[in-house]
């Protein structure tokens, strides 16, 4: 008998644990996500410390691949570890600073393609934690902070492109675009023979075994020691091969809810969303897949000292709101410095995008795309309720005769209202749409939502 029993309970864990592991449905993977609508991008790490320049000379482009562009030898680019020191990182402040802007998700550069870690990795002593004077982890604590505040917490890894691990691919790019040393014209030869690579260092192992001795371990590092992952966020599968996907692939299992981008290998591991980059898709490039653009607030992802190219707080919301209509995603980018601070613009336009989200927000979170035809006066969200369907119209053109048309438009409508300040709008039928009535001015220059209920689900 107390072997009967033995069995049966063997039986029930195995079963209940077979239960645990059940793949869990894409739909269901992707629901937070697809209501979230509005992330953060945050690119930081060793390139936030000379900031765009080297050697007194400012490197093109953007700032995350100074060593790339600059072609920095090894050695002296981790140098610029000794530097890394982000005594003002305040996790919680970054993640209130997110929240506040209405964002609902974080993705943080775990590794670029520098190959530097901003967390502890027995895989690589490239890492914040043995090669700077901080030494602490970073990823930990920004964990700790979003699950406190009810953010989701994404990891950005570079899964190829690897320029301080030996055998981590590089970009096959070999003008050295003002490369201020005198041997620039050997350093590019030496490039064009070698893959990408500059430097010698960065060849004294193959890419196979870079794969297996520190993406696949750094990967399940950050899949294993940070809590609940909700996005992995591939990147520049620069020499990626099937066989070396597969086995990243296959760590996602430690992760049952995770979703993840089309960057590991195309394109035969396409993830669970396209990934537009700094563009927003017409209405003719989209193919009802799922989609997130990301996006810089000025001109580089990583810091750089000196790039100015602010976009407007109207810029950026108008995007936000570009990009709802449309069914995807806005994954907005802050590259912090080498001390631990967001730049100040990056906060003031933050601030702002704060303030119109506080009273707009509903216009964008859990909406699907436009139903409507493309209207001149802005942009149009959708929601479908169980008592009727719901239409926001975000009206970037105020028009001039008070009236906002709806063409074609045959559904009855219920109510209509700003969102600003819950005020009460007239409509109307005419020539087979229908008319909102208007005040002369737009309460808010940069778009004013209007939400109209229908009686209803809409029949068009």
């Amino acid at each position: 008998m107390k072997i009967l029993l033995f069995i049966i309970v063997l039986l029930i864990g195995s079963t209940c644990q077979n239960y645990a592991q059940e793949p869990v449905s894409r739909n269901d993977r992707m629901q937070w996500w697809r209501e979230a609508r509005f992330g953060m991008f945050i690119h930081w790490g060793v390139y936030a410390v000379p900031a765009g320049t080297y050697k007194g000379q400012k490197i093109n482009r953007i700032g995350e691949w100074i060593m790339n562009r600059g072609k920095i030898p090894v050695a002296e680019y981790q140098a610029f570890a000794k530097e890394f020191n982000p005594v003002k990182y305040d996790p919680d402040a970054w993640v209130k600073m997110a929240k506040d802007a209405g964002m609902k998700y974080i993705v943080i550069t775990s590794k670029h393609h520098d190959g530097f870690a901003l967390f502890g990795s027995k895989a690589s002593r490239w890492n914040v934690v043995d090669a700077t004077p901080y030494g602490k982890d970073l990823l930990k604590p920004l964990a700790e902070a979003c699950k406190r505040n009810g953010i989701k917490l994404g990891f950005y890894y570079s899964q190829a492109q690897d320029w301080n691990n030996p055998g981590g691919a590089a970009a096959r790019k070999v003008a050295s675009e003002g490369w201020p040393n005198p041997d620039s014209a050997m350093i590019d030869a030496y490039t064009a023979e070698h893959g990408g690579h500059w430097d010698p260092a960065q060849t004294t192992a193959s890419m196979s075994e870079y794969i297996d001795r520190v993406a696949i371990p750094q990967v399940k590092e950050i899949l294993t020691n940070y809590g609940d992952v909700a996005v992995l966020w591939w990147d520049t599968p620069t020499g990626m091969t099937d066989d070396y996907a597969d086995k990243l692939q296959m760590l996602l299992k430690l992760q049952p809810n995770i979703i993840t981008n089309d960057r590991l290998k195309r394109p035969n591991y396409p993830g669970d969303y396209k990934t537009p980059e700094q563009k927003i898709p017409s209405l003719a490039e989209l193919d009802g897949k799922d989609w997130e653009t990301c996006m810089t607030m000025n001109g580089t992802w990583g810091y750089k000292s000196y790039d100015q190219k602010w976009k407007t707080p109207e810029t950026l919301i108008r995007n936000l709101i570009d990009i709802a209509s449309k069914g995807g995603n806005y994954l907005l980018n802050v590259g912090p410095t080498a001390d631990g601070e967001f730049p100040q613009a990056s906060v003031d336009i933050l601030k702002a995008i704060g303030t119109w989200m506080k009273v707009n927000s509903e216009a964008i979170y859990a909406t699907k795309a436009s139903p409507l035809p493309s209207v001149s006066w802005g942009r149009c969200t959708m929601k479908e309720t169980s008592e009727g369907a719901i239409l926001y119209l975000s009206v970037f053109d105020w028009p001039v005769d008070g009236k906002i048309i709806l063409p074609n438009f045959k559904n009855q409508i219920a109510s209509a209202r700003m969102l600003v300040g819950n005020t009460p709008l007239k409509f109307s039928s005419a020539d087979g749409g229908a008319v909102i009535t208007v005040p002369d001015r737009a309460p808010d220059a940069i778009a004013t939502v209007i939400k109209i209920k229908m009686a209803g689900q809409l029949t068009q």
